[in-house]
This record gives C-alpha cells, sequence and structure tokens, in this order.
C-alpha cells in the first residue's frame, strides 16, 4: 500500500510541474495578457522608460535561473530539502494603546515585515498583511505559520501606511481595502504602486527615490502649512521620504519591475524613522543617504528568507543578518527591529535562524543585543530616545554562524 501511495504521489507530482511548466510557457506566448503598465514617465537613471532597475547592478538569483526551477521541481515532486519549519507557533496578541505621547514611540512587531509604529501621535504600519497567505487571492502562496500579533479589530486607527513594493507578501490588497475602509488613512509608495491599489479603489500617493511628502500635503493642505494642532493625536506633523534600496518587483509573470521598490524615511516630532522594505546590500551607500536626513531613532531592518541554498548567508535581493548589521551601522541608527523572518516560509534557512544569527553577529561587532533584540510577534517595544550605539568587546564564533541552517 505504501509502495502504491508513493507512486501515485509521483505521478501527482510530475503532473503539477508539466503543469507549471504549460503555465510558464503560456506566460512567455501571450504576454499582453499577463503584462501590466503601472508607470509611465521619462526615462531615469533607474527607469529605462518601461522598467525599473537597481542603478547599482542586479542580481536576480532568487527569481530567475536554474537554481529557483530545481527548487520548484523539488518541492512540488515531494523532494524538499529545507529545514523543518513548525506547523504554527503560538501568539499572545498585543492591545495597543490608541496612541503615543507627544514625543514617545512604541513600535509592535504584527509579524513579517509589518510593524505598527506609534510615533508622537501618529499611527503608522509598514507593509501591512493580515492574510492567510502571501499570494493571490489568499488561495495560493506561503501559509502564515504565526498569526498576527495585533488583531486587526485591536488595531488603533492608522493614519500612516508605507508600502515598499508589490510582492504579495508585502502589498497585500484584502488587508489594504480593510484598512482603507476603516480609517481612510494616507498610503505612500513607489511609483507605479499606486496603480494596482486604485484598481482596487484604494487611494495612494506614488513618488520617486529621492522625493517626499509632508502629511499636511497628504492631507490635502498647502505644502508649507504650518502644523499646529490642539491636540496632537493623528496630528499631521510628519513628512515622508522615498528613498533607494535594493529589489525587484512584479505580481505577475510579465510584469517585473513594471513598479518601483523603496525603502522609506519617516520623519516625526519624536524622532526619524527609517524602513528598509525588502532588500538586498546592493552597493551599500543607499543607508548613507537615510542617515544625512538625520539621526534614525528606530530602523526596521530585515534578517530573513536570505538563503536560497546551504550555506548561502545573503541572496542579491534579500539580506541577511550580518549584512542587517552593517546597515544598522551605517545608518547611524539608535535602535532597530529585525522583521522578515519566522511568519511566512520562503526561503531555505530554519525557522529560527536569522534570529539566532543575528545575535552572533552583533557580538561579532561589540554591539549591546538590546539595540537589535529580536522580538516575539506581537510584541511591543518603547523605542528608547536616539543616543550613539556604544562599543564593547567583540566577539566573534564563525564556525558556530555556519553551523546554523
Amino acid at each position: 500500500m505504501g509502495r502504491l501511495f508513493r507512486k501515485i504521489a509521483g505521478v501527482v507530482g510530475i503532473a503539477s510541474l508539466f503543469a507549471v511548466i504549460a503555465l510558464c510557457l503560456a506566460v512567455t506566448v501571450i504576454p499582453p495578457f499577463l503584462d501590466r503598465i503601472y508607470y509611465q514617465g521619462p526615462a531615469s537613471r533607474h527607469f529605462d522608460g518601461a522598467h525599473f532597475f537597481n542603478p547599482d547592478g542586479t542580481d536576480d538569483f532568487i527569481s530567475r535561473g536554474p537554481n529557483m526551477h530545481n527548487a520548484i521541481a523539488r518541492y512540488l515532486l515531494g523532494r524538499d530539502d529545507r529545514p523543518e519549519w513548525p506547523d504554527a507557533i503560538a501568539v499572545r496578541p498585543a492591545r495597543p494603546a490608541p496612541f503615543a505621547a507627544p514625543r514617545g514611540m512604541t513600535a509592535t512587531w504584527v509579524g513579517h515585515a509589518t510593524v505598527l509604529v506609534q510615533a508622537a501621535g501618529i499611527n503608522i504600519l509598514t507593509d501591512p498583511i493580515w492574510s492567510d497567505r502571501a499570494g493571490p487571492f489568499n488561495l495560493v502562496g506561503p501559509k502564515r505559520v504565526a498569526q498576527p500579533g495585533v488583531r486587526f479589530d485591536d488595531l488603533p486607527k492608522i493614519d500612516l501606511i508605507v508600502i515598499s513594493h508589490n510582492h504579495y507578501d508585502h502589498l497585500d490588497i484584502p488587508t489594504l481595502k480593510k484598512l482603507w475602509e476603516r480609517d481612510r488613512p494616507r498610503i505612500v509608495t513607489g511609483l507605479g504602486n499606486d496603480t494596482i491599489l486604485k484598481a482596487s479603489g484604494i487611494p495612494a500617493t506614488a513618488l520617486d527615490w529621492g522625493q517626499s511628502i509632508s502629511g499636511a500635503a497628504l492631507g490635502g493642505l498647502g505644502a508649507d502649512t504650518v502644523i499646529q494642532c490642539e491636540n496632537y493625536e493623528h496630528c499631521p506633523d510628519y513628512r515622508v521620504h522615498v528613498m533607494r534600496n535594493h529589489h525587484w518587483s512584479s505580481r505577475w509573470a510579465t510584469d517585473r519591475n513594471r513598479a518601483l521598490w523603496s525603502s522609506f524615511v519617516i520623519e516625526t516630532r519624536a524622532g526619524n524613522i527609517f524602513f528598509a522594505g525588502d532588500t538586498g546590500a546592493g552597493d551599500m551607500a543607499w543607508p548613507a543617504e537615510a542617515a544625512r536626513l538625520g539621526p534614525v531613532r528606530l530602523a526596521i531592518l530585515p534578517i530573513g528568507a536570505f538563503r536560497f541554498q546551504k550555506g548561502q548567508m545573503a541572496s542579491g535581493t534579500h539580506i541577511g543578518p550580518e549584512q542587517a548589521v552593517q546597515i544598522f551601522e551605517r545608518l547611524g541608527a539608535s535602535t532597530a527591529i529585525p522583521v522578515h523572518w519566522g511568519t511566512f516560509r520562503l526561503s531555505y534557512e530554519k525557522w529560527d535562524t536569522p534570529p539566532r544569527m543575528l545575535e552572533m553577529f552583533l557580538q561579532c561587532e561589540g554591539i549591546e543585543r538590546k539595540r537589535f533584540a529580536p522580538l516575539r510577534i506581537g510584541q511591543s517595544i518603547l523605542v528608547p530616545n536616539y543616543a550613539p550605539v556604544p562599543r564593547g568587546p567583540k566577539r566573534c564564533d564563525r564556525r558556530a554562524i555556519a553551523a546554523l541552517e
């Protein structure tokens, strides 16, 4: 019976593989059907008139080539050699306060790249996703192993959302529709992503790298309006800067790089917040560009989904913990939260490899753990006021780091 079952499973796997191949061929044969033009504008140093690109070079390992094709085939044939992940992670959801104090800043990790930052009376969400799957129609794609760290109904009124790019685990239409219908938040993203949002009835402001907009302008006031709020709650006294990082974009097979990917600096009365979005290292000059806008009180940096083959420490468009520590240093940030791990199984590292590796690389640089400490999903922290990061003794166990799966 067991042998028969394995034969049936093998046949089903092969049939599934051929179905995927057929779909890929269909995409090649009928590109106009799946292609989308999200943005039209003049060529620039990162836009050729049709597609965006990384001006510091592009490494597409994670999305093209035989390595990815082999990984898909192994998965469909039941030969997935990735380290095991738990089926579910216990989460104790937080119940955030309505807002932070005038100079206060609180951050709650909701899961994946979603963080609720409450700063100077405004409530901010980064790349919000409450869906069970990171994929089209909430039917296909990786399934979350941890429920959101804040129940949707327990969210305070959201004032501002920043969306880094259009991959399904970062631009989640069902979540964004619910947020728009409930709170009418201001949404800021990179060029082209507004087209995707507006198709679902969600207004958004799209900017190019290096552009910024004030909360007053987002609210329909004059760009130079002086904000004086009698009650600081939901006071639009902030500015959002869309900044360079190193990634790519696509929602279909042939709409690749039709919309821009970005990081953000959000200036508030309580201090600057940096959100890296999804990013590789690239030329590693972009963190300094963000740092020039002023001291970073809180940085939100990805550390997971960096390994797509055994032993890999980073991929072209996803940094790992080692590079996250380097970016933390180049930002000159005071406190950071590591994200993009432990929620959706996207790559080949073990569930807890990213945070364990992060702690080791912090030791390598003599940085206190509390400055860049992994959080539990649903955990909130009071972000300390900005202070330079002191350095202690450096202890680096490269052998232990290399042994992590």
